[in-house]
């Protein structure tokens, strides 16, 4: 069974292609990848995030306060509607990112957020995530916001399992045509060659794995996915209004 609650620090690092390579090679001798990765050398993960009409979540999370949280649905590859994907919640308390999730399928997450009244229950979804999910939905106002999708390489450490390093790149993003069974497509949130890599650990990492950032020279970076998107978005609005105004 998929795991459905996580609590883990997070921590990421913005690099090129080059940089990839180098680094993922001596990552082998300490690490492995998942298991779908061993077969394919990626896999896609598509996401749709729910915010209020002000977009008051992310603008509270870009705020940098000491809660944040965030709700999503989450699929692998393209879902159609009776796809079994995961609705989620994202918190981060303090540094710590705690994921609460549980499977629905497609329609019914659909359904539930619009409504807030939860699914009939099955015996594949989460009943106390469920619960908590339902209560989300009576603060906030909530519409689907922005579709945001990915490739991804994943590992996990020989021996600790508990860590593990993702590296993610053409990620695409769209504020319109909100249906993820609509397919993979949206502008490149990314230069071209550009990879964001997430170490995720319970705890603090290895020795060995923070020797080798340094060597690399890769330091942390603040980067959140859907955080970058709304402030180019926010950008690209404020470029457009200054065109007309000087038209």
């Amino acid at each position: 069974m998929a795991i459905e609650v996580f609590n883990r620090y997070e921590n990421k690092y913005l690099f090129d292609h080059e940089s990839y390579l180098k680094l993922y090679r001596e990552l082998l001798e300490y690490m492995e990848p998942d298991a779908y990765n061993k077969q394919h050398e990626y896999y896609s993960i598509t996401n749709l995030y729910y915010d209020t009409p002000q977009n008051s979540l992310i603008r509270s999370s870009l705020a940098k306060p000491k809660y944040k949280e965030k709700l999503r649905i989450r699929a692998y590859g393209v879902p159609e509607g009776d796809t079994r994907v995961y609705l989620e919640i994202k918190k981060k308390v303090l540094g710590l990112v705690n994921k609460r999730r549980t499977p629905l399928k497609l329609n019914e997450a659909y359904a539930f957020i619009e409504s807030g009244r939860e699914p009939e229950f099955e015996s594949y979804m989460n009943r106390q995530v469920i619960e908590e999910i339902k209560y989300l939905l009576t603060r906030y106002e909530l519409q689907p916001k922005l579709y945001l999708s990915y490739d991804r390489k994943a590992m996990f450490c020989k021996n600790n399992r508990d860590l593990r390093i993702t590296f993610d790149t053409n990620i695409r993003c769209r504020r319109y045509d909100l249906k993820m069974e609509h397919g993979v497509y949206g502008e490149e949130l990314l230069e071209p060659g550009q990879w964001l890599m997430e170490v995720k650990a319970e705890k603090t990492i290895p020795v060995w794995l923070a020797r080798m950032l340094s060597e690399h020279q890769m330091y942390r970076t603040s980067f959140s996915k859907y955080g970058n998107e709304y402030k180019k978005m926010l950008r690209n609005s404020q470029s457009e209004r200054e065109r007309v105004r000087y038209a």
